[in-house]
């Protein structure tokens, strides 16, 4: 009886003491992981890429992704809305819109932060049904881990005024 519980035992601490490496990885903000229960639809959840591992208080460059699906008409300006929560601070002179790695042509990039918005206006639309990556560079993450919503909006050539949701990637700053 002493013999299975001292086994038990040592099979528990040794699966145990692997479990931290396997949670290291999965946290490394390389892609978003399993988020169940976000708030967010599953199909409205966009893939990012912490540079630099998402690290509180440090610097760091986030590649926010959007598929082609998710742009299927001409985007002329991109919109970045994030929540009041979030203090980190980012570098206009280092934003780019990329595709295929590429980066395109912009007129100008606001960031305001009383509406906690940054804002990316394109010298010209892109075509629609592109892989495009919002690369923000130079960024410094909040002093604060936390989980971080940033809602990506899109306007649309020839349409009226309004912004048009794409999709939500949600943050994880550690």
């Amino acid at each position: 009886m002493m013999k299975k519980l001292f086994s038990s035992l040592v099979l528990a601490t040794g699966i145990i003491a692997i479990a931290p490496p396997f949670n290291s990885w999965a946290q490394s903000n390389s892609t978003p992981g399993l988020t169940i229960f976000s708030g967010v639809k599953r199909e409205n959840i966009l893939d990012y890429h912490l540079d630099f591992g998402g690290q509180a208080g440090e610097w760091d460059r986030y590649r926010l992704r959007i598929p082609p699906n998710k742009l299927p008409a001409s985007v002329t300006q991109f919109h970045v809305k994030y929540p009041d929560y979030y203090k980190g601070k980012f570098d206009t002179d280092r934003i780019e819109v990329r595709i295929d790695g590429e980066p395109q042509p912009v007129n100008d990039i606001t960031w305001n932060k009383e509406k906690h918005l940054v804002s990316i206006s394109l010298e010209d639309p892109l075509e629609p049904e592109q892989q495009v990556a919002l690369v923000f560079s130079n960024v410094k993450n909040p002093r604060f881990p936390g989980t971080f919503y940033f809602n990506a909006q899109v306007d649309v050539a020839n349409d009226v005024a309004i912004r048009r949701y794409v999709g939500t990637w949600i943050i994880d700053i550690q």
